[in-house]
């Protein structure tokens, strides 16, 4: 599957701008990631492209929907790792790309919502504030915390390090899509 081929099929099943912000912008945390770790840019971005594609339109089915549809069409390792990006799913995560996809895609969302607070954006963003904004259970209440704290242990890298690694990503983002 190419990343034009899941932008596609992403759009297909979610129109709301909201979660195609969420899908773009973990899309893009997980291919910096994939550099980090000399991974597969394209896999990696993809799989973050599509982790949500299908709650939308099948909430009470997600992520199974996705799972299915990508199983079918061969790309196993990508369907696994949705499978296994929220751990009360069940399903471990295993291998880097799992652990990648859940540990950057509640943070990921929980950022966006730490920036969009902020007169100034990401810009002179840090991980502090952002700890400081996830100990404040009233704010982005439905992001669980709980699934952060265990994305960063399964990376292996400090929450902090881990924090400000996705902003400077988001950071990235926001400068290319304003391009």
């Amino acid at each position: 599957m190419t990343f034009e081929q899941a932008s596609d099929l992403l759009t297909q099943w979610t129109k709301g701008p909201a979660l195609l912000r969420h899908a773009h912008t973990v899309s893009y945390v997980m291919r910096v990631y994939a550099r980090r770790f000399g991974e597969d840019e394209e896999v990696w971005s993809i799989t973050g492209l599509l982790h949500d594609a299908d709650y939308e339109k099948y909430p009470d089915q997600h992520p199974n929907i996705i799972v299915n549809h990508l199983n079918g069409i061969g790309e196993t390792e990508i369907a696994y790792a949705i499978s296994a990006h929220y751990t009360k799913w069940g399903n471990p995560a295993t291998s880097l790309l799992d652990k990648a996809l859940l540990a950057c895609d509640e943070l990921t969302g929980f950022i966006v919502a730490c920036s969009q607070v902020r007169p100034e954006g990401f810009t002179g963003m840090k991980a502090k504030s952002v700890i400081k904004k996830l100990k404040q259970k009233s704010f982005a209440a439905k992001v669980d915390r709980e699934e952060i704290r265990i994305g960063a242990e399964l990376l292996e890298i400090p929450l902090n390090e881990h924090i400000d690694f996705i902003i400077e990503a988001l950071q990235e983002y926001e400068i290319k899509a304003n391009d």
